[in-house]
């Protein structure tokens, strides 16, 4: 079994035991009363001058742990004035050390662009979960998911005014994309051995439909490697690792996109 699948039939077991503590009627009441208006992640993407998507992690399963101490509200609002165009936020504890305190937090100080809830989504529940969490789009994993699995819970997170980001990370996987889907993000890290390369990523970008808003994921380091991915049509770089690992992860953002812009 590889990490991927490792991380998926836990989440399957997580969801089992939030369901029995916390009803999805009771999600309901709490997304009915949910005030926050969605902010568009196409949108925000296809505006930005960075396309920097700055995600929020405290540690992953090829790292170990990254920054096991980083208080969120300070991150995430550093990233939102840094000029971040959306932000993500980990909430996946065993593997990512995450939390929903986490993306709580983050949701109570962000309020100029889209807030990414970064999780492996294996059942509608979380969808809900999502939409009463306040997040304005979620991420479904083709490799995690059945193609109807996807078509399903797109469908469910429009119901719910989400956005879905849809990660792919091999040619197989074009078979996913169908139109209820937001945004196409291409995973640089091979999800079976969590090694990294863009190479693969910018083949398989041009084997994508044509009018999708696509965005590179992982191992994103160098100002140099998102000005080739942007020359190559991506408009959205993720990016976590890079910023989280220093001290003040988001004037280490600003200081990339200075440099960015110098290119």
């Amino acid at each position: 079994m590889n990490i991927l699948e490792t991380i998926c039939a836990n989440k399957r077991l997580e969801v089992e035991h939030q369901q029995q503590a916390t009803p999805l009627a009771v999600l309901q009441r709490q997304i009915d009363e949910q005030k926050h208006a969605k902010i568009s992640f196409n949108a925000s993407l296809q505006q930005s001058d960075t396309g920097i998507i700055a995600e929020f992690k405290r540690q992953s399963p090829s790292k170990g742990l990254i920054h096991p101490d980083a208080d969120a509200i300070e991150i995430v609002s550093g990233y939102e004035a840094a000029d971040a165009a959306a932000i993500s936020v980990l909430t996946d504890e065993k593997f990512f050390g995450g939390s929903f305190d986490d993306f709580q937090a983050a949701r109570r100080v962000i309020s100029k662009i889209p807030l990414l809830r970064k999780d492996f989504i294996v059942d509608e529940y979380q969808i809900y979960q999502s939409k009463a969490m306040g997040a304005d789009v979620i991420l479904l994993i083709a490799a995690c998911l059945t193609q109807e699995e996807v078509a399903r819970f797109a469908i469910l997170a429009h119901e719910l005014d989400l956005e879905v980001l849809l990660e792919i990370h091999n040619a197989d996987e074009l078979a996913y994309i169908r139109s209820t889907i937001d945004v196409v993000g291409i995973n640089n890290r091979d999800l079976k051995t969590f090694t990294t390369g863009i190479r693969h990523t910018i083949e398989l970008a041009n084997q994508l439909p044509d009018g999708f808003v696509k965005i590179s994921e992982s191992g994103l380091s160098n100002p140099q490697t998102v000005l080739q991915l942007r020359q190559a049509g991506f408009q959205g770089f993720l990016m976590g690792e890079t910023f989280m690992k220093t001290d003040n992860p988001p004037e280490t953002l600003r200081q990339f996109i200075a440099k960015l812009s110098e290119l």
